[in-house]
């Protein structure tokens, strides 16, 4: 084992020390029309890049057509106009990069951006939307956390809104919260106070952060009950927060929605189409690993963060690695006193491989103990969260092994040591 890393990788199948083999290669097998359309519709890199808010950055007509804006916007408000805590008409940075949103979402065309932008002033007055974070809505707490939520941030430092649909596969939930239009009213006014929690968030400054990231996992999602919501939360949000998502992310992708969007994604811009990133069931914690930390990720999508967790401090980093199909890795965390409490967790994304964990002491003679035995661990199994009080020194081994897989998988741990102030006889 390389001294600088406590990952240590074995081979599958009686490989030798002196002649390590190679993982077994797969065999190749025919695509599926299905399997090549989902392959054509998963986007594996972020392609999308942010556009500028540096006024200087901008191209000479979409600076013209900035000033423009301002110019009618300021002739036809009666008066003081605001968004988001801020004077549009107020000459400052962040009034410039809210109006080149709207400027953006209408293609610089300054009299279809200045009627979007009318209305847009025109529904959050009607909506109450500037007041509505100090808004409490009861009978939606069970919701949070689970339907519609701010969660940490991704590797560029944007806030990220997780939606999850699929309770509502329950016919009573449904009924509670979508029975009447009142409720379906009240649902719509706390899905725009999600949002705009995640918005409160964003610097609105060039070279700031000024963007979301959505996540939507569509499985067991009720596709005709909720179409009247997620339409009107899709024109709600297209209408009046142009610009604000970076990046679309669907997980657990069912094999027709990826033959949908390979449908009509010849009909969308290519800029609307590198916002998006589709990913199906089996690829989540891989697909999300590529844009947020596994910290930062919930534990039921392959990540290491709870709840909890973001209530008393910021995350503590997790150390990330690959297991390869056909491989075993330990991971062996040594210089444990006597005494000490570790506190460790553990995921690997789909798990469906067996781990174990043993505790080795240093002095000749003593017996490794077994922390926990050997198990498999099934697919939607969340991340381990254990700990263990040595009474000897030694080192804490971790071990995943993937030997009867053929397939790579994303993993990631973290762990603390806490020293004991007296060691029990």
């Amino acid at each position: 084992m390389n001294s600088s890393s406590p990952i240590c990788v074995q081979k599958a199948l009686k490989c030798k020390e002196s002649a390590p083999e190679s993982s077994p290669k797969p065999q190749p097998f025919k695509k599926s029309f299905v399997s090549s359309l989902m392959e054509a519709a998963t986007l594996r890199t972020p392609s999308f890049k942010e556009d500028s808010y540096f006024i200087p950055h901008l191209k000479p007509s979409d600076r013209k057509a900035l000033q423009e804006l301002k110019d009618k916007l300021q002739a036809s408000s009666t008066s003081s106009t605001s968004m988001w805590g801020s004077p549009l008409l107020g000459g400052d940075e962040k009034a410039d990069v809210i109006l080149l949103k709207f400027l953006r979402a209408r293609d610089f065309k300054v009299s279809d951006s200045l009627h979007m932008l009318e209305n847009c002033l025109s529904w959050r007055k009607d909506f109450g939307a500037d007041n509505i974070l100090e808004e409490d809505f009861l009978g939606f707490k069970e919701l949070e956390g689970v339907v519609a939520y701010m969660h940490g941030y991704d590797r560029e430092g944007h806030p990220v809104c997780y939606n999850a649909y699929g309770v509502f596969k329950d016919k009573e939930m449904y009924e509670r919260i979508f029975g009447d239009e009142e409720k379906l009213k009240r649902f719509l006014r706390w899905r725009v106070q999600v949002l705009e929690r995640g918005i409160d968030q964003l610097h609105f400054k060039p070279g700031g952060i000024n963007s979301i990231i959505q996540v939507t996992d569509l499985k067991d999602m009720p596709k005709r009950e909720l179409r009247v919501a997620s339409n009107q939360i899709l024109s709600l949000f297209q209408d009046n927060y142009p610009e604000m998502v970076a990046r679309k992310i669907f997980i657990n992708v069912p094999w027709y929605f990826s033959v949908l969007y390979s449908m009509f994604s010849p009909f969308l811009t290519q800029r609307t189409k590198s916002k998006f990133v589709i990913s199906k069931e089996g690829n989540v914690a891989e697909t999300l690993y590529k844009f947020i930390r596994p910290e930062d990720i919930p534990v039921q999508y392959g990540g290491l963060s709870r709840p909890t967790d973001l209530q008393n401090s910021p995350p503590k980093p997790a150390s990330e690695f690959t297991v390869k199909g056909g491989e075993k890795v330990n991971i062996q965390i040594e210089g444990i006193e006597a005494g000490a409490t570790i506190t460790w967790d553990i995921v690997v994304g789909g798990w469906e491989l067996e781990y174990n964990a043993e505790f080795v002491p240093n002095a000749e003679g003593s017996y490794t103990i077994v922390v926990e035995k050997p198990r498999k661990i099934l697919a939607n199994e969340e991340a381990i969260h254990n700990s263990y009080t040595s009474q000897e020194a030694g080192k804490m081994v971790l071990s995943v092994d993937n030997t009867s897989s053929r397939k790579r998988k994303v993993a990631a741990y973290r762990y603390i040591v806490r020293k004991s102030a007296t060691i029990s006889a």
